[in-house]
């Protein structure tokens, strides 16, 4: 199991234990290697994030990464985090979408997330 999803998964079985909670997403160019962690932080029930970090990496996965591990859990240590929250798979593009390429176009660099259910990882059409 990969280094920084394992840590997480251990804070994330927790369960809720209050807030603030982090919300940790991994992004990468297909379901096998995420290229970029994003982790939010959501500091009381019903408020939007009041930070977001993320993390990249060109040519490894970013979960494999000891130093991206280490400043992951020390933003959740700096926010004061009693909760973590995260995905269990990765779940799109690392490119966001209007910035990197135009909205409602899919992302030139990663074709397979081009017709596919970001959540379940099925093909849409």
């Amino acid at each position: 199991m990969k280094q920084l999803h394992r840590r997480l998964r251990n804070k994330a079985s927790r369960g809720f234990r209050g807030y603030p909670v982090g919300t940790v997403a991994f992004y990468g160019p297909d379901n096998k290697r995420a290229s970029k962690v994003a982790v939010s932080i959501v500091p009381r029930a019903g408020a939007e994030p009041t930070h977001l970090e993320r993390w990249l990496s060109e040519d490894h996965d970013v979960r494999d990464d000891p130093d991206i591990c280490d400043a992951v859990l020390a933003f959740l240590k700096s926010h004061a985090v009693r909760s973590v929250v995260m995905t269990d798979r990765i779940i799109g593009c690392p490119h966001e979408e209007g910035v990197d390429y135009p909205s409602g176009q899919a992302c030139p660099q990663c074709p397979y997330w081009a017709k596919r259910d970001r959540w379940t990882g099925k093909l849409i059409e």
